[in-house]
């Protein structure tokens, strides 16, 4: 300013207020700065204009650029104090998410072979809660196990060919051959089983038909288990490894439940339940008197069954075929259930635990391999996810002072 002037009227504030006070300062001349004199040397000679200044001496403590630095900061942190709490909100905000992305990505895996090992079982135990879900009505699919006994068998025992093989003249054509030149003494005992021995061989195509329909089911099952278990999303190989060892045990399952269910067949036509026949209603043979007709014995042997006894024993082998009908579609679905779904359930996987337990770090850390992509954008993730938890801590240490 002019010399015989002063700002007093501005900086006490007499002719325009602020929300803050005036600040007065000396500004570096020109020649202060041709000399290159130092910032401390300006501030110095700054202080000492102040204090000895006649206009400026009572507000001296409140002059100055220093003053203003220090005034500026503090008004700096209390605006930044006031942000904080909507700060740190924005900063738990964003690493919520990023621990969300990373746990859809999956999180780092340890390099040591214990941690490799660890990781694969808890994949394969993610896997088979995802399965049991399935057969257990969590998720849909398992109940097509169910249609498969309620539908699909009864439906093919109902389709069984009994009638052609009951029929008059194939009843006759056994009868006839059951004893070859034997006659029968009583009954036709042995055409009497060679009938329902050839009628119950009829039950293994549906029995075989039941165990492969839920093979195929369980399959399927596996298939979308494998698809829907997110966390083996990040390993393609893993992926492979366990639907492969999944197959591989049902189809042992499968084995098993069909040699069980056909023993059961069998079971049927090596031991009959004669129980059943006894409780039959008896019709007298009817044997022509060959001296009151004077027939010879060759035709005893043509005459001795007729027609009509005939039916009756086809009527009674079918009867009997129904009894067993009705065991074998309750059996079956038990047996099927027994091996396949039940093993499916409690050990789908043991035989794959045990062969990875006796792996190698090499060969755990094929298993593991993933996508260099994710792998990437996974460390991308952690590095900003370590950025932004030391800042809301260096913001907290902050905020607490």
């Amino acid at each position: 300013m002019d010399k015989g002037t002063n700002a007093l009227d501005v900086i006490e504030g007499r002719s325009y207020r602020l929300q803050h006070p005036w600040i007065g300062i000396v500004n570096r001349s020109q020649a202060d700065i041709n000399k290159n004199v130092d910032m401390g040397s300006a501030h110095q000679k700054e202080r000492e204009y102040f204090e000895s200044s006649p206009d400026y001496g009572h507000l001296a403590n409140r002059m100055g650029s220093e003053y203003l630095v220090k005034l500026l900061s503090k008004h700096l942190e209390s605006v930044i104090r006031q942000r904080i709490p909507s700060l740190i909100a924005l900063i738990n905000k964003t690493i919520d998410e990023l621990d969300a992305e990373l746990n859809r990505l999956g999180r780092p895996i340890g390099a040591d072979g214990g941690a490799q090992l660890y990781t694969i079982l808890e994949m394969c135990r993610a896997f088979d809660r995802v399965f049991k879900e399935h057969l257990d009505g969590g998720r849909p699919g398992g109940d097509r196990i169910y249609l498969v006994f309620d539908n699909q068998l009864p439906a093919a025992l109902k389709k069984l060919p009994f009638d052609r093989h009951l029929s008059l003249q194939s009843v006759r054509k056994v009868v006839s051959e059951a004893d070859g030149y034997q006659p029968h003494l009583v009954a036709p005992e042995q055409g009497y089983r060679r009938l329902i021995e050839g009628s119950l061989s009829y039950f293994k195509g549906p029995a075989e038909a039941t165990v492969d329909a839920v093979h195929f089911v369980l399959k399927e099952l596996v298939r979308k288990s494998v698809a829907e278990t997110q966390e083996l999303k990040r390993f393609p190989s893993l992926q492979a490894d366990i639907s492969a060892a999944a197959t591989e045990a049902l189809e042992r399952f499968r084995d098993d439940s069909r040699k069980t269910v056909l023993r059961l067949v069998e079971m049927e036509s090596s031991y009959l339940t004669v129980e059943f026949f006894r409780k039959l209603p008896l019709e007298p043979e009817k044997i022509s008197n060959p001296t009151a007709t004077g027939s010879n014995p060759a035709s005893q042997a043509i005459d001795r069954y007729s027609d009509n006894q005939f039916r009756r024993i086809g009527s009674n082998v079918s009867a009997y075929v129904g009894m067993v009908c009705e065991t074998l579609r309750n059996s079956i679905p038990k047996a099927v259930v027994y091996c396949q779904v039940r093993e499916a359930q409690r050990s789908l996987l043991h035989y794959f635990y045990a062969q990875v337990g006796r792996r190698e770090k090499e060969q755990l850390s094929a298993m593991l391999d993933e996508d260099p992509a994710l792998m990437e954008k996974r460390e991308t993730i952690v590095k900003r996810l370590a950025l932004y938890k030391s800042a809301r801590d260096e913001i907290d240490a902050v905020a607490w002072k």
